[in-house]
C-alpha cells in the first residue's frame, strides 16, 4: 500500500518557537497535499497539483515573511544569511512552478521530494538555530516587550 504522505510532523522538528512550528507543520502539510496530487490519477493531478502548488507558494511567502520579521525584530544575527535561503528557495519554487504550468518540466514528484528535503534541512539548520537564539533570549528576559501581530485579511496575510 502507498502512503498517503511524504513526510510527517515529529518533535525533534521542533524549535520551541510555538507560532514558527504551527507554521513549519502546515509547510508539511503543504507537501503532503502536493504528493497526494501526485498519486492521484494523471490528469487530475496536474490540476490539483497546480492549484496546491499556488497555495503552497503563497504561505511560503507568509511564513518566510513571519521569520524574517522575527528576525529583525530581535536582531538576529544571522538575518543575512538566513533571508537568502529563503530568497533563493523562492526563486527556485517559482521557476518550477512556471515550468511545470508550462510543461518543461514533467516529474512533479520530483519538486515534491526536493521541497520535502529542503524545508526538513532548512528546519534542522537554519531555523535551529533561530530558535536556540530566541530561546535564549526568552531565558534571558529579552522577549518580554516584542510582539509580533499576525493577521489575515481576506486572502493575505499582513505582519506588522
Amino acid at each position: 500500500m502507498i502512503s498517503d504522505k511524504i513526510v510527517s510532523w515529529h518533535t525533534s522538528y521542533s524549535i520551541s518557537i510555538p507560532l514558527i512550528d504551527t507554521q513549519h507543520k502546515e509547510l508539511i502539510n503543504l507537501t503532503n497535499k502536493l504528493y497526494q496530487s501526485c498519486m492521484e490519477g494523471r490528469d487530475k493531478s496536474r490540476d490539483v497539483f497546480m492549484e496546491v502548488l499556488r497555495g503552497a507558494v503563497d504561505y511560503v511567502g507568509y511564513h518566510f515573511g513571519t521569520e524574517e520579521k522575527v528576525m529583525e525584530r530581535v536582531s538576529y544575527p544571522g538575518y543575512g544569511a538566513h533571508k537568502k535561503e529563503h530568497t533563493n528557495f523562492v526563486k527556485e519554487v517559482l521557476k518550477t512552478a512556471d515550468d511545470l504550468s508550462k510543461g518543461i518540466n514533467p516529474n512533479p514528484l520530483g519538486f515534491v521530494y526536493y521541497l520535502r528535503d529542503w524545508v526538513l534541512t532548512h528546519i534542522a539548520v537554519s531555523d535551529t538555530l533561530l530558535g536556540q537564539y530566541l530561546v535564549k533570549l526568552r531565558q534571558q528576559g529579552h522577549l518580554q516587550n516584542i510582539t509580533l501581530r499576525v493577521k489575515q485579511v481576506a486572502d493575505r496575510f499582513i505582519i506588522g
